[in-house]
């Protein structure tokens, strides 16, 4: 019952309403920034890394999204007064075992995935690695990028998909909303203008893969986890010059960007293993019902979490 948690805090559309419609907002006005400026995204970016380091421009590109993630934080304990347990998960703690296992399962294959690469198709890289340029990088991208992926699991997957699902009074709406919303806050980014829309297939089936974890497994962990690796072994592990983070990592990919099947893999084969490999391990059933079932009631969750209730 992990929507069902926000019925802890003070409820009110508007509650849900403000962070949401601010942040998108912000997505809009940059996305028509972006797309009306004279000068490319990728031609930009150099041009701020040639002046202030990537460095630098990793924290500056960060700090918006970090500090999104405390007035997440504090609107759910000042506003919604909800705990950030209710919001993570719905089990009686957060389980760190989870996050940790996830984080750890999904470096380990992009390590491999990625050294797999390196290995049969070498001359799409070249070695970047430079340990006084590196430590910087690693100290910066390991305290940042979990807060930078903290806010947005914490705002799709547990603001928005809470709010939505109290007043749709089922799943499969703010599934399909907080997926699509959280594909398209990448519409501004560099890779996009690279290789074109289709690219948008990744960010949004990656959506519904973090919203699927979250509702099958009751709680924000897993997503917190994988999404948090996923962006820091890739930051600290390849860069070029047209992704967002671009940074000082071990190699840096020379190639010249295609969108191919490695954009549909990801989302048709190797998150569909993924959910079945964690569906084993915790024991996932009921399917239908955690992803398109209906939300109950605030009086049939207070009587199931008091032990009065008769619903099955």
């Amino acid at each position: 019952m992990y929507i069902e948690q926000g019925y802890k805090g003070k409820e009110g559309l508007w509650r849900y309403l403000v962070i949401p419609i601010g942040f998108i907002a912000f997505m809009i006005l940059n996305y028509i920034t972006t797309i009306n400026s004279p000068v490319s995204v990728e031609d930009a970016m150099q041009q701020i890394i040639d002046q202030f380091g990537s460095n630098l421009v990793l924290i500056m590109l960060l700090a918006p999204l970090v500090a999104g993630f405390f007035v997440v934080i504090g609107w759910t304990l000042l506003v919604h007064q909800q705990s950030i347990t209710s919001l993570t998960t719905s089990r009686k703690r957060i389980d760190w075992k989870r996050i940790l296992f996830s984080f750890g399962l999904w470096t380990v294959v992009t390590i491999v995935l990625t050294g797999t690469d390196i290995f049969f198709s070498p001359e799409k890289y070249e070695l970047n690695f430079n340990l006084v340029k590196f430590i910087p990088l690693a100290i910066i991208a390991i305290l940042l990028i979990p807060l930078q992926t903290s806010f947005e699991e914490y705002l799709f997957r547990g603001h928005m998909m809470q709010g939505i699902g109290l007043m749709a009074k089922n799943k499969w709406v703010p599934l399909i909303i907080t997926s699509t919303l959280f594909g398209l806050m990448h519409i501004a980014n560099p890779e996009v203008e690279k290789l074109g829309p289709g690219i948008m297939i990744y960010y949004i089936g990656t959506g519904f893969f973090l919203g699927i974890l979250t509702l099958m497994d009751e709680g924000l962990e897993l997503a917190l986890g994988f999404h948090a690796a996923n962006n820091l072994i890739t930051a600290l592990l390849v860069t070029a010059d047209w992704t967002a983070f671009q940074t000082n990592s071990i190699y840096r990919d020379i190639s010249e960007p295609v969108l191919g099947w490695d954009v549909l893999i990801p989302v048709f084969v190797v998150f569909p293993i993924l959910l079945f490999f964690f569906s084993k391990k915790y024991g996932w059933k009921n399917w239908n019902e955690r992803l398109f079932g209906r939300v109950l009631s605030k009086e049939e969750f207070v009587a199931i979490t008091n032990g009065t209730s008769d619903v099955a």
